[in-house]
């Protein structure tokens, strides 16, 4: 099972998600690790081909 750490850091290493973007949906009040890519999509963070393929990595 991929923990919290790797999740960030493939945002931030294979999406190349912006570090500032990845810190304001880290402060949304729900956030755990489980929600995070829809908190991303919500805020117009990620487009839908990249939450596609954070779904797809969690998947792995």
């Amino acid at each position: 099972m991929k923990n919290f750490t790797q999740l960030i850091h493939f945002l931030e290493a294979d999406l190349e998600i912006p570090t500032d973007n990845l810190l304001l949906a880290l402060r949304h009040p729900e956030l755990n690790p489980h929600t995070l890519p829809m908190i991303l999509w919500q805020y117009g963070l990620v487009q839908t081909y990249q939450l596609e393929r954070i779904f797809d990595w969690l998947l792995e």
